[in-house]
């Protein structure tokens, strides 16, 4: 730890669920080889928007200077998974005119990608922590180890709190 290089490692995966379970792939070794590092709070994901939105805002549509034209009212924003996009939709004030889903960071232009994701000042970080080392270990042990029976257990018991992505 003390020859690191770097003071962050940036785990950047699809907002998706492939992504997360590459994510959670890169997760389970650092903390298998290099479980220091994750101590020491050098471990972070990136977590880029799942969708772009294009809306008119009612309440400001109005609002325009003189002289600019409807495509000036229209605005954007990243939202981060089904949840808020539910969310955002409810919002009466919000005129949606398109929503992106994102299958992946490949299908950002450069420019979002820096906005949404790569950006120091704008990006969203979230550091790897562990709470509970001995459940972190039997998690870990149950879900990527080679013994079927247990981790398909699990799966059976926790399926019912899953979201699907479909």
């Amino acid at each position: 730890i003390t020859k690191l290089r770097y003071d962050k490692i940036i785990i950047l995966t699809d907002a998706d669920v492939d992504g997360a379970h590459i994510s959670t792939l890169l997760l389970t070794f650092f903390y298998r080889f290099m479980p220091e590092l994750i101590y020491e709070g050098k471990i972070y994901r990136g977590l880029p928007p799942l969708y772009k939105v294009d809306f008119e805002n009612k309440k400001n549509a109005g609002n325009t200077k003189k002289g600019r034209g409807k495509k000036d009212s229209i605005q954007s924003e990243y939202v981060f998974n089904d949840f808020e996009l539910e969310k955002f939709r409810k919002n009466k004030d919000n005129k949606i005119i398109s929503i992106q889903r994102y299958k992946g960071l490949g299908e950002m232009d450069a420019e979002q990608l820096w906005e949404t994701t790569l950006n120091p000042e704008s990006r969203i970080l979230a550091q790897v922590s562990i709470s509970d080392t001995v459940e972190a270990d039997d998690i870990t042990t149950t879900l990527m180890g080679s013994n079927v029976p247990p981790r398909r257990q699990f799966i059976m018991e926790e399926a019912k709190y899953a979201t699907l992505d479909v």
